[in-house]
């Protein structure tokens, strides 16, 4: 009875709101999972695989689709009334009104062609660099697992030295063609072909590596070359490096995430580097050279005299290369005036008398500063 049927989304994990693409991508999943070549003797398993095509049968047309969200079950239910698309009358000869339009205009029906091309899986892996490597660039030899044709049979399915035989009862289309009875008379449509289950072929002895599937998972090792200037969270997409795909289709995409560690010193923001560097009040008064960290290593810096703490210097071109280009960002230094701490009495009088020798005069921020304070109150 339709009622003891469970909900086609819940069979593909999906929600109501997936697009082909998702319920495609389910639906093969889940295919693959029950599939009874790859579940021998287990009728569980058998039931599940039979439930997911039922599944997808339907969720993949979208008159099918329509009528299933609008009237669930019952709407392929004969003994409901709905008789697929809600003419009552048409109830009790136990066919889909989609198949009716579909032999008037050649259609097959909703069945489904599983022996067409079929393009492989991408592969989503992640990459974790040090700051260096990524400014730099690198080579990284990268581990991960890909669906590949069989090595034994060539993807044929079939045991070494056999091939598969074209399927005598559906002739290698992958389908059949069935009569039904309607208020119209004997009408024609289309279904997938239960012999080949779609495939067009029939494997008599199947292929021990494969167990007949034609495919392989394998762990695969690849030197990728990393551009200088690669950021964190960017990708890198190698073509046809992802699982293989079935009858003729290419091979999917690889494509690789990456993951920066922090530096100790530079903070980046795209292509610019950032850094603070501590200065003594003695440089930051008379000035000084001092020693700055670039990308490049340690190099001198003359710091002017009367420096304040957050000043901001550019050293252009000190950045981080552009990605395929000779251009680079920018290395900007931020100094921090170090105030000294735990003075000694004598210490403590000579910068009173530094002080006092100063006077107002190269404190005028500060007196600005009260002036402005003065004349708003």
């Amino acid at each position: 009875m339709a009622e003891t049927k469970r909900d086609y989304y819940e069979v593909l994990g999906i929600d109501k709101s997936a697009d082909d693409g998702a319920i495609k991508k389910a639906y093969r999943g889940l295919a693959k999972k029950y599939h009874p070549d790859m579940n021998p003797g287990d009728k569980e398993a058998e039931a599940k695989f039979k439930e997911v095509n039922e599944a997808y049968d339907v969720l993949s047309d979208p008159d099918k689709k329509a009528k299933y969200d609008q009237y669930g079950h019952a709407a392929f239910d004969p003994s409901s009334g709905m008789g697929g698309g809600g003419f009552g009358g048409f109830g009790d000869f136990g066919f889909d009104i989609s198949d009716i339009f579909s032999s008037f205009f050649g259609g097959s029906g909703g069945g489904t062609r599983r022996n067409g091309p079929i393009r492989g899986d991408n592969i989503t892996v992640r990459l974790t660099l040090t700051f260096e490597e990524a400014v730099f660039g690198c080579k990284k030899e990268i581990t991960y697992q890909k669906v590949q044709k069989c090595g034994e049979c060539g993807g044929t399915g079939a045991e070494k030295g056999t091939s598969p035989k074209t399927c005598p009862t559906c002739g290698g289309s992958g389908q059949v063609r069935v009569q039904q009875r309607t208020p119209f008379g004997i009408m024609q449509s289309s279904k997938t072909c239960d012999a080949c289950r779609g495939t067009g072929k029939i494997i008599e002895k199947k292929c021990d590596s494969c167990r007949g599937t034609g495919f392989n998972r394998v762990s695969k090792k690849l030197e990728v070359n990393i551009p200088a200037g690669i950021d964190d969270g960017q990708q890198i997409g190698l073509k046809y490096q992802g699982s293989d795909g079935m009858n003729g289709g290419s091979a999917g995409d690889l494509n690789i995430i990456i993951n920066t560690r922090p530096h100790p010193v530079f903070e980046r923001d795209g292509y610019d580097i950032y850094c603070e560097i501590p200065i003594t009040y003695a440089e930051a008064t008379l000035g000084a050279e001092i020693d700055i960290p670039t990308l490049e290593g340690q190099q001198k810096f003359t710091i002017p005299e009367g420096t304040q703490t957050g000043t901001v210097f550019t050293l252009k071109n000190k950045g981080v290369t552009r990605i395929n280009s000779k251009m680079r960002g920018n290395l900007y230094i931020t100094v921090v005036v170090e105030v000294p701490k735990n003075l000694t009495g004598e210490q403590k009088k000579l910068l009173e008398q530094f002080a006092a020798a100063c006077g107002e005069s190269n404190y005028s921020k500060r007196a600005n500063f009260f002036k402005r304070f003065k004349k708003k109150d």
